[in-house]
């Protein structure tokens, strides 16, 4: 899960054209090319499994419908590639279409399906639904929250590795990352098939680092389900992802894996998957990890008794670039994600000047190479354009405790009071409102917390972030 390289096989390509050597359909994993057997993309009450984008068509299960020859001779004169596709499989699933009713947390229009955006003069165009085929994205202002534009963004989608970005603001404050953890049998049980991998070893030690840096780089559920046997085991960890979706009010949330491998029920949002990003990125360690395109892991041991290493790197292509992308200017992390029930997931934060912009995309319906992180990076592109010449369609909430999430500008705890002491705790530091630390939180952002810096939903500080290449050692 996680890759942006994935290349699909002929039968989920062609439609009607069957793979010689068609690998069974299941879910996708970080791992180029490689497929998995899976009973979650046959479950009837899987999400979206009326339409897994892993799977092969009805004429790629079952083999070419019989045909005269004289029939199929004529077909593949006139259209020798394109055989399978010329004609839509009467049999084939519709797309399926939002729910004509979803949550309305930060404000009423993210509710309503379909495209929402309110252009002032001036404004530049969105681009077309040729251009951005997702079944459901939003773009917002990572700092105020404000919605810029949005498609479907509650819709309830398989999140597939995205979600470990609410495993990771869950569990990631609970370890130093120091510590060092001896893998044991037991901590890698549970696995799904074909999961995404780093390459942890058992009975070798690696400290909290290490596994993070397995987490967000290579995706790895090996090192999700050691950390989650470190926090009291896989259970006990689901339980306490879903608390914490539900006090970031992430409604559209639904926990089943730690990892986000495709399974009945577990669903998210583009709005969620967004809120975990912001609130991730308030923890420098998170922000270390998203925005470090190339790390060095350890290895086995040698005759020598010495530790070897080798090098991974990031699978978000807009943070490494890939061979027909470049890495997208002033991105930072966050996390991307591919399964067989989700398609190609994505959440991406970018700082252009002051402005930093959050971007989530889910299940594009153009299959191309890459396709989630090139419809992210025109919508990153749009919103940095038109950031002041669109009126909000609506806003990122904040934590339950302190947001009736309804929108408005009266939630609970808000107050000029509470905004004036966080704008003066932020003029002492010689900051501007908004302003971000390449170290991490200030001493002012720190006041922030205990004057009631999240209780003002108008404006949520996050350091600076750190563009470009980040290499960890």
């Amino acid at each position: 899960m996680g890759s942006g390289s994935i290349r699909r096989s002929a039968g989920a390509l062609f439609r009607g054209v069957l793979s010689a050597s068609r690998p069974k359909a299941g879910t996708f994993t970080d791992v180029p090319t490689t497929f998995c057997a899976s009973t979650a993309s046959s479950d009837p009450t899987a999400p979206n499994a009326s339409a897994t984008t892993g799977s092969a068509g009805p004429a790629a299960r079952h083999g070419f419908p019989l045909r005269s020859v004289a029939a199929l001779a004529t077909g593949l004169l006139a259209t020798p590639l394109l055989a399978g596709t010329a004609h839509a499989d009467p049999k084939e699933p519709k797309a399926p279409k939002p729910p004509a009713k979803m949550s309305q947390i930060g404000g009423d229009r993210l509710g309503t399906p379909g495209v929402q955006v309110t252009l002032k003069p001036g404004a530049p165009k969105l681009p077309g639904p040729d251009t951005l085929t997702a079944r459901s994205w939003i773009v917002s202002d990572a700092e105020s929250g404000k919605v810029l534009a949005a498609k479907n963004p509650h819709w309830r989608l398989a999140p597939a590795s995205t979600l470990k970005m609410l495993f990771a603001d869950t569990v990631l404050p609970k370890f130093p990352k120091d510590q060092k953890h001896t893998v044991k049998p037991a901590d890698l049980a549970g696995m799904g098939a074909g999961s995404s991998l780093v390459g942890i070893k058992e009975n070798l030690s690696y400290t909290v680092r290490d596994l993070w840096l397995g987490v967000f780089l290579r995706s790895g559920n090996d090192a999700v389900h050691t950390l989650s046997a470190m926090n009291g085991g896989t259970k006990a960890t689901v339980a306490q992802m879903q608390r914490h979706a539900k006090e970031l009010n992430a409604q559209d949330t639904h926990v089943v894996t730690p990892d986000g491998y495709d399974a009945p029920g577990q669903v998210s949002s583009a709005y969620d998957l967004s809120l975990f990003a912001r609130s991730g990125l308030q923890n420098p360690d998170f922000r270390e990890y998203c925005s470090t395109a190339s790390a060095q892991f350890p290895g086995e041991k040698g005759k020598d008794g010495k530790r070897a290493t080798f090098g991974i790197q990031n699978t978000n292509r807009l943070l490494s670039g890939d061979y027909d992308m470049k890495p997208y200017p002033g991105i930072a992390g966050v996390k991307n994600g591919s399964t067989t029930n989700a398609g190609s997931t994505f959440t991406g934060v970018a700082q252009r000047g002051d402005r930093k912009l959050l971007v989530t995309v889910m299940n594009p319906e153009k299959k191309e190479h890459n396709e989630a992180y090139k419809e992210a990076a025109k919508l990153l592109d749009w919103g940095f354009a038109a950031a002041d010449k669109v009126e909000p369609v609506g806003r990122l909430v904040g934590p339950r405790s302190e947001d009736d999430g309804t929108g408005s500008e009266g939630a609970k705890g808000k107050g000029d009071g509470a905004e004036q002491s966080t704008q003066a705790a932020l003029d002492s530091a010689g900051g501007r409102s908004g302003a971000w630390t390449a170290v991490g939180l200030t001493a002012a952002a720190l006041a922030l917390l205990v004057v009631g810096a999240f209780a003002v939903h108008r404006r949520w500080p996050l350091p600076e972030l750190v563009r470009g290449r980040r290499s960890g050692k």
